[in-house]
């Protein structure tokens, strides 16, 4: 059969202007919520710098969790709805959680209640709408800022949500490497290695493509290469860019193929054990990779790209450059028993994300082992 692929972006994006410049050309004028973090005095200064370079916003909302969670963002749409009037377009200033944040305002508006209802099955897309996103990550790892989806956490039932429409792709995203020079070496860390897993399992993936190849060799490459010397030069503006566009290709990978089984798994861990997501996504790499080794011809070719011809070795340089980091490999450092792991690797094989990865049970128990 002829090969038959098909990949799309709809994303406009802008790298290395100056943000607030950035914002406002892209804004043309329109009213606007800002969206961004609390209780942070740089969050604080670009709030006051965007009101004074760019226009004071119709709303400013800053209930934005880690990972938001139904709670919280009952909180933040119901902050959004003070506005009395819908804003034109919402600009999400900050990291992964902002964004994924920022989509939920745009398809629910003023009420979670209309996204929670989607999100259970009890009502369709119909009953969602979709404002306009200008995305300006001030972190590099989620890839938020291209793709149609946002992660929301009911903490309470334990249960994790993917709200995915087709309208909910960022409008524009700017990413200008200088708004991440505040970011800490555990959050770099963190959002470093969730772009390199987003990379990884858009490859053991069978919604893998030639152009989403593309973009993760690539993007796999530079953090592998770029991350260590990062962590140790948190203000050397050159790196914080190179990592910044990897998690952007890392992104437009993922946005066509999403992940696999690493991220699956990662949800377990942070739902049950609090484990930062970033790091409960990667940890388990190695294992995944050894485990697909040999499994798919395309697979096998873009991660030799990465990590040479001898794909065991490969995986073997993958675990040493996670603990280096000081990132464990062993799901019992993360508080898990093998029994309750074994459970885990099942749920997520069956699980949405799970169901993308090309590997197989017996393969993923036997490289766990």
């Amino acid at each position: 059969m002829a090969e038959s692929w098909t990949y799309a972006n709809p994303v406009t994006v802008t790298f290395g202007e100056e943000a607030t410049s950035a914002i406002r050309v892209r804004l043309a004028g329109r009213s606007f919520c800002l969206l961004t973090y609390n209780d942070h005095p740089y969050f604080d200064h670009m709030v006051e710098r965007i009101k004074k370079e760019v226009g004071y916003p119709t709303v400013i909302v800053r209930d934005v969790e880690p990972n938001p969670s139904f709670n919280g963002l009952r909180t933040a749409c119901h902050s959004y709805g003070k506005a009395g009037i819908q804003p034109e377009a919402i600009v999400a200033f900050g990291g992964g959680s902002v964004i994924d944040t920022a989509k939920v305002l745009a398809a629910s508006g003023n009420d979670f209640s209309r996204v929670q209802a989607f999100l259970e099955g009890r009502n369709g897309p119909q009953f969602l709408s979709a404002t306009p996103i200008i995305a300006v990550p001030t972190t590099a790892g989620t890839g938020s800022e291209v793709t149609s989806w946002a992660t929301v956490w009911d903490t309470d039932a334990k249960q994790k949500y993917s709200l995915n429409r087709p309208n909910l792709y960022p409008e524009h995203a700017i990413l200008d490497p200088r708004t991440s020079l505040d970011v800490p070496r555990g959050l770099t860390l963190s959002t470093g290695l969730d772009a390199l897993s987003h990379a990884l399992e858009s490859i053991w993936n069978y919604n893998a493509n030639p152009v989403s190849a593309n973009h993760a060799v690539h993007a796999a490459t530079e953090i592998l290469s770029a991350l260590p010397l990062l962590l140790d030069r948190l203000d050397d503006i050159e790196l914080r860019g190179r990592v910044a566009k990897a998690s952007l290709f890392a992104g437009l990978a993922f946005s066509n193929t999403k992940t696999a089984l690493a991220h699956s798994l990662s949800y377990y861990l942070t739902l049950h054990h609090g484990t930062v997501h970033g790091i409960a996504c990667s940890f388990s790499l190695p294992a995944v990779m050894r485990s697909v080794v040999g499994r798919n011809a395309d697979c096998d070719a873009a991660l030799k790209r990465i990590f040479g011809d001898d794909l065991a070795a490969g995986a073997d340089r993958l675990e040493a450059f996670l603990n280096q980091l000081g990132v464990s490999t062993r799901a019992t450092d993360y508080g898990v028993t093998r029994e309750n792991w074994i459970g885990a690797i099942d749920e997520a094989l069956q699980g949405e994300r799970g169901r993308n990865f090309i590997g197989s049970r017996e393969a993923v128990l036997a490289a766990a082992a």
